[in-house]
């Protein structure tokens, strides 16, 4: 899984580089989100602007990861393409995360 980490105004970014979330890479996408969540307290915003299909493994290793994060800790999401935030429409996971239409200079503000 190519995820790069970049943190920005008390928040880390990963972007994901790849171009699915799904069942044959679900794993490795949690182990990585694990390595990139650790070390820094604030939030973490997923950037999935690279990511056009996400299926239920993709979506639940999305969902673990927000888990394995402290509650103080948010995960919020950005970029999503239409075919990711559909399936997070359809399955009103829009409602759980907050999610960004793209990366704005400070957290907590959408662009």
């Amino acid at each position: 899984m190519d995820i790069s980490v970049e943190d920005q105004a008390g928040r880390r970014v990963a972007r994901i580089h790849e171009p699915r979330i799904d069942a044959a890479s679900s794993i490795q996408f949690k182990d990585a989100m694990r390595a990139a969540s650790e070390g820094v307290p604030g939030p973490i915003v997923l950037d999935l602007g690279e990511v056009d299909f996400i299926d239920s493994s993709g979506l639940g290793a999305i969902v673990s990861t927000m888990k394995m994060l402290s509650p103080t800790r948010r995960l919020e999401l950005a970029n999503l393409r239409p075919n990711v935030a559909k399936v997070f429409t359809l399955t009103r996971m829009d409602r759980v995360f907050v999610i960004h239409d793209a990366l704005a200079a400070e957290p907590g503000h959408a662009a």
